[in-house]
């Protein structure tokens, strides 16, 4: 093993990987991630050892899934969901609801086997399968479903209290109320009662969880043997149905509670006598007393509550009746002598429907009868062999339980009489529990079986919903809920059972358990829908890691019961569905802006990186259209020695022109090589990241190494982008103190950058004096953007205002375009086509053509050629030493300068220097022009001043020098001048308004022919250009012009430089644009 001894720090040995997995345990709490907090805590050094989980199939998995599935909706709504929808339509009801269960359940099989999966249940497998914000959103909403579900059952013991048990320990009596003052009597009475259980259960499970994990057995018997009980009383109706009256007057059911007989009268030893029945209806109890008249033309009638399975009362209550709110509880197919005009009187005598019904509502109602399936995931962490345990027994229980729903139905049906069904309460049949009058040996099995199973379910769900919670906050990946994440010593979720019992609390003020029903059917269906999404997903993706154990999944039924469980969202309640899709929504977003970053390597992951992979393939198949083209930016930004950005102006305005949208990659060259400078890369991207983020610029940072900045610079303009997703223009600012002599490299980077870009078809900006442009907090409240629209781009001199302005920090700026016309050109026909042009392209901006005629090159103009060829002639001398390139600088200009005579102005001048900022200056970065200022009173004078870093200035004529001057040692400063208009336009050379000056240029002029006539036609242009913007745009806020390329032989790169320096001189902010060579706007839709 002495090969890998280096290695073992990072790459242990299989045996020690083995061991340390043969000694896992899986964490109390649901996550891996919790480990490392537990270790750092005190008692981490005495921790007790971990019990071997022993829950075996039955008792950790199918037996509570029964107990959770079973609950108060089979006991208290499933007969009046029968007589409501009928046999057929309650059937459908169930299959969709189990349907939909099942196909969650091997869903959920697939994702519970495939790897380990700690105590979280189902937060914890969807959150590892969909991601953070996914997990987060559905295992809030599974926490509130549950939390819910808790309030629900709450409800539905209080019903079976306060209506079957014991209705004289009514707070709010209801006797002698009717209609909606009887109703909210009952409702007050649940809020009330609902209150002090929910008090009492969270203070049982305050106390210890030991005593509610102790009493589930208890609970779950009831459940078991109420559900055997109804098939005894099922099987015992075909022998002898039980004997349950119900009173019919007409064919209206009446209810049974304030009389003994149903009948009129009754016949005694003493003649005909009127019954308590009479009495209700009449207002004496004589035979000739005045009667209501529906009871006055109808008869009395007994029939049997439950005629039994062989009656043949199936064929009747195949189909539903739905009724409106207050309507009677009729019989169907009997005759009844009804006035249609007459009112309805009497009504709390009757059986009244006490809620509108209808398909809809029967399955929002009937849904949370079938959730509880993720009972044994959550108990994953007790399990002997979770990943055999939780397929086999969830898909049993749904199996068992489904089973006993269907033939719930068919069974009901068949025995029990319509009217009887319909009758919600029992109120027809003596106020006994509908499905207790079915049950053998007796009612009472049934009710006191029924009221402890949802006792015991309302305290399994406020167990439960806290450590969901618990197990969410410790996540971390919501901060709100941090809090929620601490509790007792011992673990407990204190905080989290306070949160859960005032949510509760809010379901049992609803007080309607009809009404709290849908709600936590939205919840848990959406949960559902993304465990199935969850499957369909990693099916899909084919996603290395998964490798289920249990094979009997496909993503076809994962994506079917997706779907079914969205349907079935909007079947139940559509507003309810939207409220909850916009809760799991926020909660979403909010993960997404707030949350800490997790990486679970979650399926969403891998999602996009399949859908970034085939839009990527897309895009190579072919170029973007001109209506879809948008700067794609590559920013090359330098460092200095501590990794930190030397321009994040440059970010600012990439921020300005991209608004976020399109691609962005900021990178940054560094040399050395990339063994020895790895750590410098990393602090490098990490400093990009920071500062991308704070100037809030999307996108992706980048950092190449290199032998030397040229080709690293290189590497990043050629390997940046991937496929077809590439920049197509790079912003790179104008490099500060190019003149100096040590810093000729950085202008040489400069040109072949530039050409490397035209020679790759990419646009370039080049922003002058960054340091002067806005940051993003600032506004121009006014001012102009003006556009110098020298030569056809391809638009990008168009676009790029347009999208400035799209900026708050630009809005405000109104858009100025001029074009230059030259001696052939019609100046009125081209502003008259630029504005149509514009009209078209839908800009709105001023229009101006600045005509520039030929003139004869000036006096000026040579001499400033003449200084940008001797300084090229210098900067060929760059290698030699220091004391050489003094003595050689200043014996060319000794030759140059010796024969000139300088002139004194007469006038009182300003100086202004326009040097750069000397190497000894603060590290600031400053605007190249900051330290010149406007001339102050006519003429004004420029002093040029040179030193051994500078040896010569490009950007102004010499006038003569005296010898004396001429003589100066080298390491003192040369100084040239030369006068300025008060407008700030070049003069003339002072010598040329006299006899002495016309003299003095005859004397220059052998020098000026060997100059080289391109350059002195380019600074030509050049220096009439800058004339012309400095007049016409001065006071700009931005301006943009063409850039020129650079020469295509690469002996006059010092010259491009300076004719890019006299373009833009005397300018604030300078945008130079150089175009791709393609169009990017078109007047097309």
């Amino acid at each position: 093993m002495a090969l890998f001894e280096e290695e073992m720090d990072t790459s242990p040995m299989v045996s020690s990987l083995l061991s340390s997995l043969a000694n896992y345990s899986n964490l109390p709490q649901g996550s891996k991630e919790h480990e490392e907090a537990e270790n750092n805590e005190a008692e981490s050094s005495r921790k007790k050892p971990v019990k071997a989980p022993q829950l075996g199939t039955l008792m950790g998995v199918y037996l509570p899934c029964i107990q959770n599935i079973f609950g108060v909706i089979l006991f208290l709504r499933m007969t009046w969901l029968v007589g409501i929808g009928g046999v057929i339509g309650t059937f459908v009801i169930v299959f969709i609801c189990c349907s939909t269960t099942m196909l969650t359940a091997i869903s959920m099989s697939a994702i519970a086997t495939n790897g380990v999966v700690p105590a979280g249940g189902s937060y914890y497998m969807i959150s590892r399968s969909l991601g953070p914000e996914f997990g987060g959103a559905v295992g809030i909403c599974f926490y509130l479903g549950t939390t819910y579900a808790g309030a629900m059952y709450i409800l539905g013991a209080i019903e079976l209290l306060l209506i079957y048990i014991a209705p004289k320990a009514a707070i709010f009596p209801l006797e002698g109320l009717e209609g909606a003052e009887a109703e909210a009597a009952l409702l007050n009475n649940m809020r009330v009662y609902g209150t002090i259980l929910l008090t009492s259960m969270a203070t049982v499970v305050f106390v210890g969880v030991k005593y509610v994990n102790k009493l589930a057995l208890v609970f779950l018997a009831c459940v078991i043997l109420s559900i055997f009980a109804v098939y005894a009383g099922v099987i015992k109706t075909a022998v002898e149905p039980p004997i349950f009256p119900v009173c019919l007057l007409g064919n209206r059911t009446l209810v049974w509670k304030s009389f003994d007989v149903c009948a009129k009268t009754v016949e005694t030893a003493n003649g005909t006598v009127t019954t308590q029945l009479w009495s209700m209806f009449c207002d004496s109890p004589l035979l000739n007393a005045t009667c209501d008249k529906y009871f006055t033309a109808n008869n009395v009638s007994q029939i049997q509550g439950i005629p039994g399975v062989t009656s043949g009362i199936l064929a009747e209550n195949l189909f539903g009746t739905y009724y409106e709110k207050g309507d009677l509880i009729a019989r169907q197919n009997m005759e009844s002598a009804e006035d249609q005009d007459d009112p309805l009187t009497n009504s709390n005598r009757y059986v009244l429907a006490d809620i509108t019904s209808f398909f809809t509502l029967l399955v929002g109602i009937y849904f949370p009868s079938v959730t509880g399936i993720m009972a044994g995931s959550n108990r994953s962490g007790d399990l002997r062999d979770a990943q055999k345990s939780i397929p086999i027994g969830t898909i049993a229980a749904i199996t068992t339980t489904s089973t006993v729903y269907m033939s719930s139905v068919v069974l009901f049906g068949a025995c029990i009489e319509g009217v009887v069904l319909r009758d919600k309460f029992g109120e027809g049949v003596h106020g006994n529990l509908v499905i207790g009058t079915l049950a053998w040996p007796s009612p009472w099995v049934i009710v006191i079986g029924s009221f402890f199973s949802t006792c015991g379910a309302g305290l399994q769900s406020l167990t439960g919903a806290p450590r969901l919670l618990q197990a969410i906050a410790k996540d971390n990946i919501v901060p709100a809920l941090r809090i929620f994440g601490h509790g007792k010593a011992n673990g407990e979720p204190t905080w989290s059972l306070l949160l859960t019992a005032c949510i509760c609390e809010s379901g049992i003020l609803i007080a309607s358990l009809d009404a709290v029903a849908p709600i936590l059917s939205m919840f848990f269906l959406m949960c559902y829908m993304f465990v199935n999404l969850a499957c369909a997903l990693q099916t899909l993706l084919r996603t290395p890691n998964w490798r289920p154990r249990f094979k009997f999944y496909h993503w076809t039924l994962s994506f079917l019961g997706m779907s079914l469980c969205l349907t079935l969202m909007f079947i139940c309640s559509w507003y309810y569905a939207i409220v909850a899709m916009v809760i799991a929504g926020s909660i979403y977003k909010y993960i997404e802006f707030s949350g800490a970053e997790k990486e679970w390597g979650d399926g969403i992951r891998g999602l996009s990186l399949s859908a970034a992979r085939y839009a990527l393939m897309r895009l190579e198949e072919g170029p973007p259209h001109t209506k879809n083209w948008r700067p794609q930016l590559l920013v090359l930004v330098s460092t200095d020695t501590e990794q930190n950005v030397e321009q994040p102006r440059l970010l600012s305005l990439t921020n300005q022109l991209k608004a976020g949208k399109g691609l962005t990659i900021v990178g940054t060259a560094l040399v050395g090589s990339y063994l020895e400078n790895y750590d410098q890369t990393q602090r490098a991207e990490q400093a990009l990241r920071k500062l991308m983020e704070t100037e809030k610029v999307k996108g992706f940072s980048q950092v190449t190494v290199s032998s030397n900045l040229r080709d690293a610079t290189s590497h990043l303009l050629q390997a940046s982008g991937l496929g077809g997703l590439k920049h197509n223009a790079v912003l790179v600012s104008w490099p500060r103190n190019w003149k100096q002599g040590d810093e000729h490299q950085t202008w040489r980077n400069f040109v072949e950058l530039v050409r490397e870009t035209t020679a790759a078809h990419l646009a370039m900006l080049v922003p002058k004096n960054i340091a002067a442009f806005p940051s993003n907090g600032e506004r121009f409240t006014e001012g102009h953007i003006d556009v110098w629209w020298i030569v056809h781009d391809g638009g990008m001199l168009m676009l790029l205002p347009f999208l400035l302005r799209q900026h708050k920090v630009w809005r405000k700026c109104k858009m100025r375009i001029f074009t230059v016309a030259q001696m052939d050109d019609n100046s009125i026909q081209m502003k008259k086509d630029l504005t149509t042009f514009l009209y078209h392209l839908r800009i709105d901006a001023m229009v101006e053509v600045v005509e520039m005629h030929d003139s004869d090159i000036s006096a000026y103009t040579y001499e400033k050629t003449l200084v940008m060829e001797q300084r090229s002639q210098m900067l060929k001398q760059i290698k030699m030493t220091k004391n050489e390139r003094e003595r050689e600088i200043q014996s060319i200009t000794d030759s140059s300068r010796g024969s000139i005579r300088r002139k004194n102005p007469a006038a009182v001048t300003t100086q202004l220097s326009v040097t750069e900022d000397p190497p000894a200056a603060s590290k600031e970065e400053k605007p190249e022009e900051e330290s010149a200022s406007s001339p102050v009173s006519p003429p004004a004078q420029v002093q040029l001043i040179h030193d051994n870093t500078t040896p010569t200035s490009p950007t102004t004529p010499a006038t003569p020098l005296t010898p004396a001057e001429g003589a100066k040692s080298p390491g003192e400063q040369v100084q040239m001048t030369w006068t300025e208009k008060c407008d700030g336009e070049p003069a003339k050379p002072p010598g040329a308004a006299t006899p002495e000056g016309i003299k003095d240029i005859f004397n220059m002029k052998p020098e000026w022919e060997n100059l080289n006539q391109s350059n002195v036609r380019r600074m030509h242009t050049a220096l009439r250009l800058n004339e012309v913007i400095i007049k016409k745009s001065s006071e700009a806020k931005l301006v943009l012009l063409n850039m020129p390329g650079p020469p295509r032989n690469r002996t006059g790169d010092e010259n491009y430089m300076e004719f890019l320096e006299v373009l833009t001189e005397g300018l604030n902010r300078v945008l130079l644009v150089r175009g791709g060579g393609r169009e990017v706007i078109t007047i097309y839709s």
